[in-house]
């Protein structure tokens, strides 16, 4: 399969040109165009896991239960985006490092990739990155997104690197990670930067340059407001 990644990184597009018999599975409304020429399955756990992997991707990861499946039966192009305005970016998985997606940022994989749900932790439950991860192995093609741009930042073993948890995308499962305050309690609370994830290599974590629960914090003031009556 060959694909290009267009438009970003505002708006970008994934572009996939299939030979017969390739496949991609993809969340479900991320396509966007395609030709005639595919054979198309709606499944529940598409990805692996079966139902029960389905229902945690959805219910507790935020992602579709729903996922589909697009394969080739002749020479065919199609078109996929995500949700979100930003950008897109292919991570190859070999089959022996995989990837831990954050909630709302896996978009697409093909080949033997297996996308499972792990706990992220009971602290992200405040910190408005999702309480769960998406684990995905395997070997393929792994593409996912972001709100805004994107930056890969690589950490040797045993270097530390702190993000504000709602603008991390992924990291490979290499790396290890605490969420902790920022600073002391005071900071954390009255400096509105929340709980921030410490992330130790080696491996490598792709962040966001835009916090979907920023905008959701700022967009809320304008909002109207029930009546009392």
């Amino acid at each position: 399969m060959q694909h290009s990644i267009d438009y970003g990184p505002a708006y970008a597009m994934l572009t996939c040109n299939f030979e017969a018999g390739e496949s991609i599975i993809a969340e479900g409304g991320a396509m966007v165009s395609m030709t005639p020429g595919f054979e198309i399955t709606t499944t529940a756990g598409a990805a692996g896991g079966g139902i029960m992997g389905a229902f945690k991707r959805s219910v507790l990861g935020g992602e579709s239960f729903f996922m589909n499946t697009f394969t080739a039966t002749a020479a065919a192009q199609a078109s996929f985006a995500p949700r979100a305005p930003g950008d897109i970016f292919h991570h190859p998985l070999d089959g022996t490092t995989g990837m831990k997606v954050v909630s709302g940022c896996y978009m697409a994989s093909d080949g033997t990739c297996t996308v499972d749900t792990k706990w992220g932790g009971a602290k992200t439950f405040f910190s408005g990155a999702g309480l769960f991860l998406l684990h995905v192995t395997g070997g393929g093609n792994l593409f996912f997104s972001s709100f805004g741009a994107m930056r890969r930042v690589d950490l040797a073993a045993g270097q530390v690197f702190t993000v504000d948890t709602g603008h991390v995308i992924a990291f490979h499962d290499t790396i290890t990670y605490t969420v902790n305050k920022f600073g002391s309690w005071k900071s954390t609370l009255l400096g509105g930067e929340g709980l921030v994830a410490e992330l130790t290599g080696p491996g490598s974590v792709w962040i966001q340059t835009r916090s979907a629960h920023g905008l959701a914090e700022m967009i809320v003031p304008f909002l109207p407001q029930p009546s009392s009556s």
